[in-house]
């Protein structure tokens, strides 16, 4: 909880920057008004990835939440400018992003619809590499799936039961659950991806071929990492003075509150937290 809180202060020392930029994502959004911002945000997420590792995980899966919903290592140029959009969609969540049992065909399928290709698709993946899942989630892939290593599965099911159990948490990533990485991609090849949807790109399919390319060149799957998020990051996003600023980044912000902290017509983004946070966290997980 103490290391959100420091992402909250970041949060609010970008807000309180804002100024009247062009209504475009740019990597150069914050030269004038907070040159020194990525050096800000990198040095809090340093600071509370150190503390608690599990936080670069749920930060990523959060920007991919909502990159593909609102449409709105390896380092790149970040676009920055992103804002907040104002409402929230619990249906949409569960109808656009894919689930832990999808098949390939969906999953082509509903990453195609965000103007995702399948390589993208693929190289985005490998953001399990870190990070961990609830045993109702892998469940049906342990004990039902024939393209699973036995080993692995007498493993997995030690703590998921048949029944009960439902949160019990296992890692994405058997290798290497905390370091980033193309360890998730040789768990594919050799059968032992968690979930379903996970193995789907592994499984006497089109996408074999790209699987064993990363399995054993890191650096190609960095590259097209690294293209994928800028890609993600671009999707329908809103700026100028679409969306808003939040200073709680729970409920939106009323125009009656956006007005009264002064923020009905900024133009700086609070998403740059997810770039920043995803960029840091890659960079000290790496050097590790």
């Amino acid at each position: 909880m103490a290391s959100f809180k420091t992402f909250f202060v970041t949060l609010a020392i970008i807000s309180s920057l804002a100024s009247f930029s062009n209504a475009q994502l740019s990597p150069n959004f914050y030269g004038r008004t907070c040159p020194n911002l990525p050096f800000i945000v990198r040095n809090a997420v340093r600071q509370a990835v150190s503390r608690e590792l599990r936080i670069g995980a749920s930060i990523l899966r959060l920007f991919f939440h909502d990159c593909f919903v609102n449409l709105g290592g390896p380092s790149w140029t970040v676009p920055l400018g992103r804002r907040d959009a104002r409402t929230a969609s619990q249906s949409d969540a569960n109808s656009q992003i894919p689930s832990p049992f999808s098949s390939l065909a969906t999953l082509t399928s509903m990453f195609g619809a965000k103007g995702l290709n399948s390589r993208d698709m693929t190289a985005l993946s490998g953001a399990h590499t870190i990070g961990q899942a609830q045993c109702f989630t892998f469940r049906s892939r342990i004990y039902n799936d024939t393209n699973i290593d036995l080993n692995f599965a007498t493993t997995r099911k030690a703590t998921c039961p048949v029944t009960g159990g439902n949160s019990n948490l296992a890692p994405l990533d058997i290798q290497t659950p905390n370091r980033f990485g193309n360890n998730y991609y040789q768990n594919l090849v050799a059968k032992r991806g968690l979930l379903h949807s996970d193995q789907e790109l592994f499984n006497n399919g089109p996408q074999d071929a790209l699987v064993r390319t990363y399995s054993s060149n890191n650096a190609a799957f960095y590259y097209d990492f690294a293209a994928a998020m800028v890609k993600m990051g671009n999707i329908s996003p809103l700026t100028g003075i679409n969306g808003e600023i939040r200073r709680n980044c729970r409920p939106a912000t009323t125009p009656k509150n956006a007005l009264n902290a002064g923020l009905a017509n900024s133009r700086t983004d609070v998403n740059i937290v997810f770039f920043l946070i995803i960029l840091s966290f890659c960079s000290l997980i790496f050097a590790s």
